[in-house]
């Protein structure tokens, strides 16, 4: 390295700063501003003046932010900027490959994310663009030889840097409701500020929550009767590639041929994981963590299993959590990796039960991308042929699609191979929900996933599947009118994740204040 560092010319804090500046801009902000030259409504020549406003801003405070990390820190500055040159790329890549954006949801994302699926993101297209604009810059940060200045030459930069900010600023003013409307989208899309002011706020808004959860009154099971009930969470299922939803390709065959199954109108509240199921498991959509749906049945009695191939979901209270890989230990010899996995042994799980009332939880990741290929057994591989992945499927998002509508005819036997499962156990009520914690995108206006926010979300990323499965005579379905406000006893067209936890304690036979029987989709038991 030293040897490297004695090629390379002393240059001053200013002429650094001023690369690192310019670089910068070039290298991972070519997007943000196509964004606003796309969606200004200036003619010509006021779009080129915007455009060129916010590169001088941005230039401007790269170069005082630089100049003043580079003084006050020195080695560990360098060490601070290659590691932002890394992200940088990495997170450009990601905003062109799969048209994300880096707001907070992304950032959240990006925390829960375990290494088994960020592999999935793993190409040479993301090696090169990573080595290309962050390695060669990030040596750079590391070697080049720096010339330091005086404080007063420091201070002199940094004035100037701010009253150039203020005055163009100032110039474009009238741009204030441009950049409120978008500020989400530019935000997220300006590096490195994006991720660096997003990761503060993850963190500010995680330390101020609460670190346990908000009990719920306590409720109480008002009879003896044996009563089961299958909960399976989905991942990034879509209701518009389900069959049952009108989609024109065979991806539900048994389902469809299922008698007693209900098909609900449905929309997620959030468009990630983490949010989607703790919509799911709680009694309303909250910024606060109450006490969810599996830990509150728990401490009231029933008897609780939660089985899972995914992560996301908040704190689990109960004792019988089995990850897939847990079950594989179980049952040796099954493919962990395939959702099937949690359906086995379940029939003589439930019936082995201590109690009369069962609550199963399966936490499934059957439609996860961006290996939507490697989510089914091949003899699902109905059609064909197929993208191994998103960044493949940019290409011909057909063979995405194809892809895609394979895990959900794969999702199709899975909960049919459940109904008949529950079906055989004459001696128990049973009862099969299934919704997903939120849709996806495949490559409709050029996305490709999911994690926008909801105000900017598609709504392929979040109207869901929810279909739900009863024994003869557990209960009857309050009737859905689609016309007109709901009135009390019945379901308004179109139903939110909420719904399942009071659905669930009426199923349970679960009393409780903390039930609401305007959001249960079922009529009370006589």
């Amino acid at each position: 390295m030293d040897r490297i560092r004695g090629l390379l010319r002393p240059v001053s804090l200013f002429t650094f700063s001023c690369l690192l500046s310019v670089g910068t801009l070039l290298l991972y902000n070519v997007p943000f501003f196509r964004y606003v030259a796309e969606h200004t409504n200036e003619q010509a020549g006021g779009a080129i003046f915007l455009v060129a406003s916010l590169a001088v801003i941005m230039l401007a405070l790269n170069f005082m932010m630089t100049s003043l990390t580079m003084f006050c820190l020195r080695r560990a500055a360098r060490v601070l900027l290659a590691i932002l040159s890394l992200i940088n790329a990495t997170a450009t890549y990601f905003i062109v490959t799969y048209s994300v954006i880096i707001d907070a949801t992304t950032i959240e994302n990006v925390f829960n994310t375990r290494y088994s699926e960020a592999s999935g993101f793993f190409s040479w297209g993301l090696w090169l663009s990573v080595f290309m604009f962050g390695v060669l810059p990030a040596l750079y940060c590391l070697l080049q030889p720096v010339v330091y200045c005086r404080v007063k030459q420091l201070a002199a930069w940094c004035g100037c840097s701010l009253a150039v900010v203020l005055v163009v600023a100032l110039a474009n003013i009238g741009q204030t409701l441009f950049v409120s409307q978008h500020d989400t989208e530019l935000g997220g899309l300006l590096q490195p500020w994006s991720y660096v002011v997003n990761s503060a706020r993850l963190i500010s808004d995680k330390s101020d929550k609460q670190a346990e959860e908000i009990k719920l009154p306590d409720g109480r099971i008002t009879d003896n009767g044996k009563a089961v009930v299958v909960l399976v969470i989905g991942e990034s299922a879509r209701k518009a590639n389900f069959q049952l939803y009108g989609y024109g390709r065979e991806t539900n065959p048994l389902l469809s041929k299922q008698d007693g199954l209900k098909v609900f109108q449905a929309v997620s509240c959030a468009t990630y994981t983490t949010a989607g199921t703790k919509a799911i498991l709680e009694p309303v959509s909250s910024d606060n963590l109450n006490e969810l749906l599996p830990n509150y049945a728990y401490r009231t009695g029933a008897d609780v299993t939660w089985r899972t191939s995914n992560w996301g979901e908040p704190p689990i209270h109960i004792d019988d959590y089995l990850t897939n890989e847990e079950l594989g230990d179980l049952f040796p010899g099954e493919n962990i990796y395939y959702d099937a996995i949690l359906l086995k042994g379940l029939r003589e799980r439930i019936e082995a039960s201590a109690k009369n009332k069962v609550l199963v939880v399966l936490h499934t990741s059957t439609s996860h991308g961006p290996n939507y290929a490697d989510k089914y057994p091949k003899e699902f591989e109905f059609f064909k042929p197929v993208a191994k992945n998103v960044e493949e499927g940019e290409k011909n998002v057909g063979l995405l699609v194809n892809a895609y509508d394979n895990t959900v005819r794969y999702t199709d036997f899975l909960l049919d191979s459940l109904i008949n499962t529950l079906r055989s156990m004459p001696d128990w009520k049973s009862a099969m929900i299934y919704i997903s914690d939120h849709g996806e995108s495949l490559g409709e206006n050029k996305l490709f996933m999911h994690g926008l926010p909801m105000k900017l979300a598609p709504k392929v990323q979040y109207e869901i599947p929810f279909l739900v499965w009863t024994s003869t005579g557990f209960r009857d379905y309050k009737p859905t009118t689609s016309h007109r406000q709901a009135q009390d006893g019945e379901l308004p067209a179109v139903l939110e994740q909420h719904y399942i936890f009071h659905s669930v304690l009426n199923l349970l036979s679960i009393q409780s204040p903390a039930y609401n029987e305007h959001f249960d989709i079922f009529l009370r038991a006589k």
